[in-house]
C-alpha cells in the first residue's frame, strides 16, 4: 500500500522540493563558508586577536543553538513550511545588514541572528524533505539535499578568492545575502509536509513534546543523537571555520590560503555523492560510522601535515569524509521519531550540537593564544569525532527504508 509520501509526492514535485530546499541550503552554506574567509579578512582589517576570531564563530553557533531549539519546537506546532520561510527571511536580512557594520560588537550581534535563521532552517528542512519522499529513497534524497551544502561552500570559496582581496569582505557578504530572497520566493508556493498536514489537528503542548523526546521509548536514540550531534558540530566548526586562518598561521598568504581551501572544498561533493550512493545500500549506521572514522583520521593527518602536499591531501579527505558524515546524520536524525515530535526531537539534538559549535571555535582561539600546536588541537577534534562514531555504533539502530510513523 502506498505511503502518505508516495501518494502526495510524485517524481516531478519531489525533484522540485529537492531543488527548492537545496537552493536554500546552498545559500546557507555560502554564508557559513564566507564567514570562515571573512574571519580571516577581519583579522587583517580590524586587527582581531585569535580569541576575538574564535568568538565570531561561537556567537554564530549560539544563535544556531537557539534557532534549532526554538524553531524545531514550533515546526511541530505551526508546520514545517512556515518555519522554513521565517528562518530564511531572518537569515537573509541579518546577513545583508552585517555587511554594513563598523564594529565587532555590532557584527557579532547580527551574526547571532544569522545563526538563529541557519540553525532553525537546517533541521526543519531535512524533516520536511524526509516526510515528503518514500522510504525506499528517503536517505539518498536527504544526502543529496546536503550536497547543496558543498556547492554553497564552493561558491563561498570562489567569491572569497576573487572578491575579498579586490573588493573587500562587505561586498562578499552582500553577494551571499541577496540570492536567498529568490529561495524565499520559491518557498511561498511550497506545500507543507504531507505527514504533518495529516496530523496537524492533533494538538499537543510544547512541554509534552519535549517530555516525549526523553521518554523511555526514545531515550536511547535521543542520547545517541545528542552525543553525535555535539561531537560532529564541535569538530566541524572548530576545524572548518578556522581552516583559512589555520593556513595563514602555517605561513601562507591570505590569497594562497583561500586558493588551497578552495581545492580542499572540491572534495566535499564526491563525499556527499558517495554517501548518497551507499546510504540505501549499506545503511545509515555503516555510512555514518565509516565516514566519521575517516574524518577522525584525516583530522589527525591534517594537524600533523608538514608539507603543502600533505596539507592539501589530508584537507581534501577531511572535507570528503566530514561532509559525507553530515549528509548521513541529517538523513538519520528525523528517522528516530514519529511525526508529532519529529521537529522537536531533531531540533533539540541539533540545538545541543550547536553548543559544541560554540565551544569548538573558542577552544581553537584559546589554545592558539596559549601557544598550543595545531597537531594538539586537531588531535582533540579527532578524539571527539571517534566518540561520536562509538555512540552511533553502540546506541544507534538501523533505519534504512523504515516507514516513518
Amino acid at each position: 500500500m502506498a505511503t502518505i509520501a508516495e501518494k502526495k509526492t510524485g517524481p516531478i514535485s519531489r525533484n522540485r522540493l529537492l531543488g527548492i530546499a537545496g537552493l536554500g541550503w546552498l545559500f546557507d552554506a555560502m554564508d557559513v563558508g564566507i564567514l570562515a574567509f571573512v574571519i580571516a579578512a577581519l583579522h587583517e582589517d580590524w586587527g582581531l586577536t585569535s580569541s576575538q576570531m574564535g568568538w565570531i564563530g561561537s556567537v554564530n553557533s549560539i544563535g544556531m543553538a537557539v534557532g534549532a531549539f526554538v524553531f524545531g519546537i514550533y515546526a511541530d506546532r505551526v508546520g514545517r513550511k512556515k518555519i522554513f520561510i521565517i528562518t530564511l527571511l531572518l537569515f537573509s536580512i541579518a546577513s545583508g545588514i552585517s555587511a554594513f557594520t563598523t564594529t565587532l560588537a555590532a557584527f557579532m550581534i547580527l551574526r547571532f541572528f544569522v545563526g538563529m535563521g541557519l540553525g532553525g532552517e537546517l533541521p526543519v528542512a531535512s524533516t520536511l524533505v524526509s516526510e515528503s519522499v518514500p522510504a525506499k529513497e528517503r536517505g539518498r534524497v536527504i544526502v543529496l539535499l546536503e550536497s547543496f551544502w558543498a556547492a554553497g561552500w564552493l561558491v563561498a570559496a570562489v567569491i572569497s578568492y576573487f572578491i575579498i582581496p579586490s573588493f573587500g569582505w562587505r561586498v562578499a557578504l552582500l553577494l551571499t545575502a541577496l540570492p536567498a530572497f529568490y529561495a524565499l520566493y520559491l518557498r511561498i508556493n511550497l506545500p507543507d509536509s504531507p505527514q504533518f498536514s495529516a496530523k496537524k489537528d492533533v494538538l499537543r503542548s510544547i512541554s509534552t513534546n519535549i517530555k516525549d523526546v526523553w521518554s523511555e521509548k526514545y531515550r536511547r536514540p535521543t542520547l545517541m543523537l545528542w552525543i553525535v550531534w555535539f561531537t560532529v558540530v564541535f569538530s566541524y566548526y572548530g576545524m572548518f571555520l578556522w581552516l583559512p586562518s589555520v593556513m595563514v598561521l602555517k605561513g601562507f598568504t591570505l590569497i594562497k590560503s583561500f586558493q588551497y581551501v578552495l581545492i580542499m572544498t572540491l572534495a566535499q561533493l564526491p563525499g556527499y555523492f558517495s554517501a548518497a550512493w551507499l546510504i540505501e545500500r549499506a545503511g545509515r549506521k555503516f555510512v555514518l560510522v565509516t565516514y566519521l572514522i575517516g574524518t577522525a583520521i584525516s583530522a589527525l593527518a591534517f594537524g600533523n601535515a608538514d608539507t603543502i602536499t600533505l596539507l592539501i591531501v589530508s584537507g581534501a579527505f577531511l572535507s570528503f569524509f566530514n561532509l559525507g558524515a553530515w549528509g548521513a546524520l541529517y538523513a538519520y536524525s528525523p528517522e528516530q521519531y514519529p511525526t508529532v515530535i519529529r521537529g522537536t526531537g531533531t531540533g533539540m539534538a541539533a540545538a545541543f550540537g550547536r553548543i559544541g559549535g560554540v565551544l569548538g571555535p573558542l577552544l581553537v582561539g584559546t589554545l592558539l593564544t596559549a601557544g598550543a600546536n595545531l597537531n594538539v588541537i586537531f588531535g582533540i577534534f579527532c578524539v571527539s569525532i571517534l566518540i561520536g562514531a562509538l555512540a552511533v555504533a553502540f546506541l544507534g539502530k538501523e533505519t534504512k527504508q523504515l516507514e516513518l510513523e
